[in-house]
């Protein structure tokens, strides 16, 4: 299972999702659907721009649980 920690790399940045949305140009729907884990699939260009505007690595947004 991938868990996606975006939620906490928002808080460790001070980012509201609304913020975060218009940095990496996408809606907020999208932006959502990611943070609620509910995302079958991201595009390397959205991670890649998620990380910019977060100023971090891949792995602190996304982390495998082994089930």
């Amino acid at each position: 299972m991938i868990r996606v920690n975006l939620d906490v790399m928002m808080a460790k940045r001070k980012m509201s999702l609304t913020e975060l949305a218009e940095k990496v140009n996408i809606t907020m729907a999208n932006l959502s659907v990611l943070k609620t884990e509910k995302a079958k699939a991201i595009r390397f260009s959205t991670l890649d721009a998620i990380c910019k505007a977060l100023d971090c690595q891949p792995g602190d947004i996304l982390e495998y649980i082994k089930e």
